[in-house]
């Protein structure tokens, strides 16, 4: 992979800050966005900006089209059977919301989700315990105490395949299988996984897969919510309303089939399409080569940070955390570290929980910095950070 040519198709790049471009690393985050996607959504606007489905004149079915050959694109993406099976959504989020409060869950059964779970892995389950379904937890990446938690009640297991937190990663194929065994549904929360490394849904054997297109090069609002066809059919609408329904009276209706019964209202075509064009774009890149780069990146960074006060968060082994950095340099907040590092040299990372407040209140932690570095990141880059952050240790 020719990084510096992979650079040329990102806008921002051509931007500059106190007479230098941007060191972006807070990818895990939202990634930036390449001209090609940029492209196919202002063709959206210009050449076609109608109503898919409903409409019957040229743009209409032109859109219609477009909207086939992407929904097409995400499943060869993630390796799903059958198109019907990808339903768009805004993000992550809302895939995961779909499920918690489709599926046919009531008093008496549980949920496990892991210790170290976004927000959005954690908080629609926390919810349905007003309903009676018990929440219970398992500590990430350990395959001994989810089995101990995976009990008879637990009729799904929720959890991320990938910690935005700290990079690392869980056995997520072992997992499905146990909980199968269990007779349990499997929804894997994809949002660091899919961007980063090649993700076969048929190979995981998950029932459900969320992620979202504003992590993998795409348009921010896009996403996607895979479903095993027939689990799918039986969930009840979470949305309802425009493009859901085939027909109505004042007193019933009747649904649309899957997945158009889960696309309420008129969609964000111009953002389907950059979605697409952003899987198109990791396909040519490949992403072995995406996971291969974060590694080796993630290697160099880390052994050129390593040192007496710094605390890098997950995995002593930089290849288990991909292309996340997520630290705290004793002596200074993290928040600080953020600032510094922008305001003196153009790196933009993130700091704070990380939308993972439980994980971190219950190891009385307020968060950390975290660099996360994507297919566009430079060795000549991680060499700036590690100067930056090196001059802010001699001045504690």
């Amino acid at each position: 992979m020719n990084v510096e040519n992979v650079r040329r198709d990102f806008p921002l790049y051509e931007r500059r800050f106190n007479g230098s471009p941007p060191i972006y690393t807070d990818s895990a985050c939202v990634t930036l966005k390449p001209n090609q996607v940029i492209g196919a959504m202002s063709r959206y606007y210009r050449e076609f900006p109608a109503c898919a489905g409903r409409s019957s004149h040229a743009l209409g079915r032109e859109v219609s089209e477009e909207v086939k050959r992407a929904r097409e694109a995400v499943r060869k993406f993630i390796g799903a059977g059958r198109p019907e099976e990808v339903i768009f959504t805004r993000n992550t989020t809302e895939g995961i919301n779909l499920v918690a409060n489709s599926l046919k869950l009531g008093n008496g059964d549980a949920v496990l989700t892991s210790d170290k779970e976004h927000n959005s892995g954690l908080v629609p389950f926390l919810l349905l315990e007003k309903k009676g379904v018990r929440h219970k937890t398992f500590q990430f990446g350990d395959l001994g105490d989810f089995e101990k938690k995976l009990t008879g009640d637990v009729k799904l297991v929720s959890t991320a395949i990938t910690s935005n937190l700290d990079g690392t990663s869980q056995p997520a194929k072992e997992m499905a299988a146990l909980a199968h065994g269990n007779g349990s549904l499997v929804l894997l929360d994809g949002a660091q996984a899919v961007p980063n490394r090649k993700t076969s849904v048929k190979e995981l054997d998950a029932d459900f897969l969320a992620f979202s297109g504003h992590k993998m090069l795409g348009p921010s609002g896009t996403g996607a919510l895979y479903g095993k066809l027939d689990f799918l059919k039986a969930l009840n609408p979470f949305m309802v309303g425009g493009g859901t329904v085939k027909n109505s009276t004042q007193e019933d209706f009747e649904m649309e089939d899957v997945p158009e019964r889960f696309e309420a209202g008129l969609q964000d075509y111009a953002g389907i399409l950059g979605l697409a064009e952003a899987v198109k774009y990791l396909q040519r890149i490949g992403m072995e080569n995406v996971e291969r780069h974060e590694q080796e990146l993630n290697g160099y960074l880390s052994k050129g940070l390593a040192g007496p006060g710094m605390a890098i968060l997950g995995d002593a082994d930089p290849k288990s955390r991909g292309g996340v950095i997520s630290f705290n340099i004793e002596g200074i907040h993290h928040h600080e570290v953020a600032g510094i590092l922008h305001e003196s040299a153009n790196i933009m990372i993130r700091s704070g929980m990380h939308c993972a407040h439980s994980w971190f209140n219950s190891h009385s932690m307020d968060g950390s910095a975290r660099i996360s570095l994507y297919l566009y990141n430079t060795k000549e880059e991680c060499d700036a950070i590690i100067e930056a952050i090196g001059k802010i240790k001699r001045l504690i």
